[in-house]
C-alpha cells in the first residue's frame, strides 16, 4: 500500500529547491550512507509524501521499515534528525500520536513517511536497529 491517508492532516512543507544531502546512520554498527537529493529527480519512490525522508531513503536503496506503506498509520518508519531537523516540515496532531506509540522516542524523533525538508541544509538521520525489518517476505 502506498499513498496518502485521507483521513489525517496532511504535512505543509516546502519540498526543496535546491540539491541538498542526507546522510542515513543505520543503528548499532552506525554504517552509513550519503544520498544526494535532487528535486529535479522527485518523486524518487511511491511510498511516503513526496520529498519525505521516506520517499527520498527507499529510492535511493536505503530500507526503512514501513507497514503501513507510508501513510501516517503505524509508527515502524520511526527516525531520528540528527541535523536539520529545523528545516523539516513541521510534524502534524497526526503524526505525532503515532510517533508517541514507537521505542526510543527522542525530542528529534520523525516518522519518515511524513518528514519533508526543504533542502536548506544537509540532514543526518539515524534509523533505529529496531525499525529494521530483517525478515524479508
Amino acid at each position: 500500500m502506498a499513498g496518502i491517508n485521507p483521513y489525517i492532516e496532511q504535512p505543509h512543507g516546502d519540498l526543496p529547491k535546491r540539491k541538498y544531502r542526507i546522510k542515513f546512520i543505520v543503528g548499532e554498527t552506525k554504517q552509513a550512507k550519503i544520498v544526494e537529493v535532487d528535486p529535479a529527480l522527485l518523486p524518487y519512490d511511491r511510498t511516503g509524501q513526496v520529498g519525505s525522508i521516506l520517499e527520498i531513503a527507499l529510492g535511493n536503496h536505503v530500507d526503512i521499515d514501513h507497514s503501513c506503506g507510508g501513510v501516517c498509520a503505524c509508527s515502524t518508519c520511526h527516525v531520528i534528525v540528527v541535523e536539520g531537523l529545523k528545516t523539516c516540515s513541521e510534524a502534524t496532531d497526526d503524526e505525532l500520536d503515532m510517533v508517541e506509540t514507537a521505542r526510543g522516542v527522542t525530542t528529534e524523533s520523525r516518522l519518515a513517511c511524513q518528514c519533508i525538508p526543504n533542502g536548506e541544509c544537509d540532514l543526518i538521520v539515524e534509523i533505529p536497529s529496531w525499525n529494521r525489518n530483517l525478515v524479508k517476505e
